[in-house]
């Protein structure tokens, strides 16, 4: 009897004790149940990577197809703009020089006049009409300004060209051809008026006759001595208006109030203060003189 116990003893501990790491074995089991889990995130990485490469070539296409051809209009459109204000930024124009190549430019068309529409023609002297008859005539040919030329065949004239090929012309073979020469031609002959004031009323020009020869420095930039740069006919005072005229050749002095560039009939009028304080640049009426030579009676 006690060895059937010690028996079922034994037997009954070797039981427990393999009963008990077949517990464990299932406890070891289930912790490393979740081992497919790993395959399901190989599942879930499969599919994320797939649409990534077709969604970013997408994007990449997308994305520079419109920026290059936005970039290019804009800067085209900048290209085409910028020098419609400038150029002829640089046209701008500048003062209206009297005496600088200006071939190609257009205004108003010419002025002419008769010699009845002139107040007092009619008493002027019989040499003075015969120098404004000539220079009216010119007036009708729709003759430009033409820098250098000194005759109508050139289809233009510049300012001393123009007093020069109306004297030379009409019995004057000693008219020297360039505007500041005109002066000192004019000035030794002893019959200037120099004029300081720049009003138009100005005691300085009660002397002005028909046929005087009017004379401006600083109409444009060139270093001579004297610094004369422009030059005219003066004409009297227009009937209808009773302003003072003169006839000559210019690149942009204005009649009733519009500029006109070739040989025309133009206002005299004072030009107004300098705006810079280089003179060169600014119109300065000098003064007139008569035609050395020709009577003022």
């Amino acid at each position: 009897m006690k060895w059937f116990l010690i028996l079922v003893i034994f037997f009954g501990a070797v039981d427990v004790a393999f009963s008990a790491p077949e517990s464990l074995g299932t406890k070891i089991k289930k912790v490393f149940e979740p081992s497919p889990t790993p395959t399901r995130k190989h599942r879930k990485k499969k599919p994320t990577p797939t649409p990534s490469p077709e969604a970013s070539p997408k994007r990449k296409k997308s994305s520079p197809s419109p920026s290059p051809t936005a970039t290019p209009k804009s800067k085209s459109k900048r290209k085409r703009t910028t020098p419609t204000p400038t150029p002829e930024p640089e046209e701008s124009p500048s003062a209206t020089p009297a005496e600088t190549p200006s071939q190609g430019k257009k205004g108003w068309p010419n002025v002419s006049l008769s010699p009845d529409q002139i107040e007092g023609y009619q008493n002027d002297p019989a040499k003075v009409r015969q120098i404004l008859d000539a220079g009216l005539a010119l007036t009708k040919e729709n003759l430009g300004y033409t820098y250098g030329s000194a005759d109508p065949k050139n289809g233009g004239m510049d300012c001393s060209g123009f007093v020069y090929y109306v004297l030379q012309q009409n019995g004057f073979p000693d008219v020297p051809r360039d505007s500041s020469q005109q002066y000192v031609w004019v000035r030794k002959a002893g019959d200037f008026k120099a004029v300081v004031g720049r009003k138009e009323d100005s005691f300085e020009l009660d002397d002005l006759k028909p046929g005087d020869l009017l004379f401006w420095r600083g109409t444009y930039n060139i270093d001579r001595d004297p610094p004369i740069t422009h030059t005219m006919i003066y004409l009297g005072r227009e009937k209808r208006t009773n302003k003072r005229v003169m006839v000559g050749s210019s690149d942009g002095r204005t009649y009733d109030g519009k500029q006109r560039w070739g040989v025309s009939v133009f206002d005299f009028k004072m030009p107004p203060p300098p705006k810079s304080g280089d003179a060169k640049i600014s119109p300065v009426f000098v003064g007139y003189g008569r035609i050395p030579g020709v009577s003022g009676d």
